[in-house]
């Protein structure tokens, strides 16, 4: 999933990474954090975390790599290590080049 900081800008820092989801679906579990959704009342936000209320935006990747909500934003993407394979090759589309590679 895509995961944006909202709480202090409103292109805060953002990554790709693997999200859990709870049981009942109404919960989303990432890097030691549990997220709520805000159901439609959020502003530019449509997640917060539980125990700080800090704000997120969480959508599925996109295939273009346009994932920010204000895709205009030139800030970088940070893409977790366990995932970042499988996201270039069944996301993106491409072939995965590791750093040695480049």
């Amino acid at each position: 999933m895509y995961i944006e900081d909202k709480s202090s800008s409103l292109s805060g820092p953002a990554r790709i990474g693997r999200v859990t989801f709870s049981k009942t679906g109404k919960s989303i579990s990432y890097g030691g954090r549990t997220f709520q959704s805000l159901k439609g009342s959020g502003f530019k936000a449509n997640y917060f975390d539980v125990e700080t209320g800090e704000r997120f935006w969480i959508s599925g990747p996109r295939k273009d790599g346009k994932d920010r909500l204000h895709p205009e934003s030139s800030a970088p993407i940070e893409i977790d290590a366990d995932v970042a394979e499988e996201y270039w090759r069944e996301i993106r589309g491409e072939r995965f080049r590791h750093a040695a590679e480049k």
